[in-house]
């Protein structure tokens, strides 16, 4: 395209798919939903179900599962071979992603699915009320559910779309993934720095530019769900998981080092003996760094 010529898109979107070949999902990535051949979920004895991959949305629910010491029976679902477009996972979940909850003696007694990791979280803690970790208090609960929403529609999105276009876009899209490194690495920067003012004692949901002493966790005083959902992403970019030979560490990239309160809120969670035990939970995965990961742990 010519300097200073304008960008016009094809008359289909199909037209552009072609160019996204070379990354490593386009084997299984679809513009439509439901499922691609037959295969029922398996079954363990317990009445909780676990399907899920240890990746940052997999690990939520393992972390949340093993900090309950509920019984609970975990089966790993490969999606980089596409084991979420099963018949039995898609009717686990129509969204076709990981994880998807199946409670066996549902809120009626009877069998009931339950997908997307905050709502597992919140089924899993009002189903077993778990007020240590889901405050019965309302302004805790609330300023809980606005961290698991900000996790859902922020941190998670925008930190999986940076890992895209650092690490599994073409290697030809030079121009693409410079755009889409910079655009989705600022605003990771911007939420890491939300997390980290927050843990420094800026703010308490009042209306007011408040500052109070640096907190240990989130909400209140007490470590909630409201960390183990945030945790995660955090914890990738200190991690290996977008880091790959010829590149720098996103954690370096990024400039992580900075967030000081939010590197220490990370250390304090990754302590704990059920988040380590978590982190593991369906961790047999075709992802090479997983492994180096479960070995540090």
């Amino acid at each position: 395209m010519a300097p200073g010529k304008p960008w016009v898109p094809p008359d289909r979107i199909e037209d552009l798919y072609q160019r996204t070949d070379g990354n490593q999902f386009v084997g299984i990535n679809r513009p439509a939903a439901g499922p691609r051949y037959e295969a029922a979920l398996e079954r363990g004895a317990a009445a909780l179900q676990l399907y899920s991959l240890a990746t940052p949305n997999g690990w939520k629910v393992g972390i949340l599962l093993e900090e309950l010491a509920v019984e609970y029976d975990a089966h790993v679902i490969n999606i980089g071979a596409g084991q979420q477009f099963s018949s039995g996972f898609v009717g686990a979940t129509p969204n076709s992603k990981i994880p998807a909850l199946v409670d066996r003696e549902g809120p009626d007694g009877q069998p009931m699915a339950i997908m997307e990791s905050a709502a597992i979280m919140i089924y899993l803690a009002e189903k077993l009320n778990c007020d240590e970790f889901y405050p019965t208090d309302p302004r805790l609960r609330y300023e809980c559910l606005q961290w698991l929403f900000w996790q859902s529609a922020g941190q998670g999105p925008m930190t999986g779309n940076f890992g895209h276009f650092k690490v599994y876009a073409p290697d030809e899209q030079v121009e693409a993934r410079n755009y889409g490194v910079a655009r989705y690495g600022m605003e990771v920067q911007r939420l890491c720095s939300v997390l980290d003012r927050h843990l420094a004692g800026c703010g308490d949901f009042s209306g007011e530019a408040n500052t109070s002493s640096p907190r240990e966790f989130l909400v209140g005083d007490r470590y909630t769900i409201a960390d183990m959902a945030c945790f995660p992403w955090a914890y990738m970019l200190w991690r290996s998981g977008y880091n790959r030979p010829g590149q720098p560490d996103a954690k370096d990239f990024l400039g992580m080092d900075k967030y000081t309160h939010l590197k220490a809120w990370i250390d304090r969670i990754a302590a704990r003996p059920a988040v380590q035990r978590g982190i593991r939970v369906c961790a047999s995965s075709p992802k090479p760094w997983l492994d180096k990961e479960k070995s540090k742990l």
